[in-house]
């Protein structure tokens, strides 16, 4: 007898494949050095991503990161911090974990940078930067994966978690560590890093234009024959 037949899940391939029909390919990210990543990451939580956006180049403009030189913003008063991220929720606590997460990178590497990671496997990137206050494991995953490290990982952000949930592919209680790591199980192995940051901005766009946490547009929803929470709003 051969060896078994092991099933392999394709639903995430269905729903890349739905969602890519539906909306278009989106437009391809600005890829930055890691550290101009993870500073974007702690401080666009729960923040519209134009507005992190512009928050982002505001502090470029003050504090003279465009070439991935944050010393300045390290440097600068925690209040001075929070004025100049004022427009994004929680200004003052991601301040004071921004401020301190750069000056214990100094501290633990001689100098503030990330670049050093690439020469890391990603779970030990991934683990070193969860150290580090107000950095979990969306952060780590957009640092990983969104950067110049281009590495396997899947950024598990609200919208995301929300349309897993009512797909029915985790549990009610999982949160987005447990979410990444079973739908990293479902990716196609030949899934480049590229493909799951494509696959991580189509979840999200469905998340804000049709999947939103009230009121979602399940009537002309492409993944309706496959939600059942969506075929329950129908029915």
């Amino acid at each position: 007898m051969g060896a078994p037949l092991l099933f392999r899940d394709h639903r995430l391939e269905e729903t890349h494949a739905l969602l890519l029909a539906h909306y278009g390919r989106p437009e391809p990210r600005q890829v930055w050095d890691p550290l101009t990543q993870m500073i974007y990451s702690m401080l666009s939580s729960r923040t519209k991503t134009e507005l992190s956006h512009a928050v982002l180049r505001r502090l470029r403009d003050q504090f003279g990161g465009w070439e991935g030189r944050w010393e300045r913003l390290r440097d600068a008063p925690v209040e001075e911090i929070a004025e100049e991220i004022r427009e994004i929720t929680f200004p003052e606590p991601k301040a004071a974990n921004l401020k301190t997460t750069l000056e214990q990178i100094t501290a633990r590497v001689g100098v503030l940078s990330l670049d050093f990671l690439a020469g890391y496997k990603t779970e030990k990137i991934r683990a070193w930067l969860e150290r580090f206050p107000g950095v979990g494991p969306k952060t780590s995953a957009a640092v990983v994966n969104f950067s110049a490290l281009r590495r396997r990982a899947l950024c598990i952000d609200s919208h995301h978690l929300r349309v897993s949930k009512r797909l029915g592919w985790v549990p009610e209680s999982a949160d987005v560590r447990e979410t990444e790591h079973r739908l990293m199980a479902m990716a196609p192995e030949i899934w480049t890093a590229e493909m799951l940051d494509e696959h991580h901005m189509l979840v999200k766009l469905h998340g804000q234009r049709l999947c939103p946490k009230t009121k979602p547009s399940c009537a002309g929803c492409p993944l309706r024959e496959m939600c059942p929470t969506g075929q329950a709003q129908l029915h």
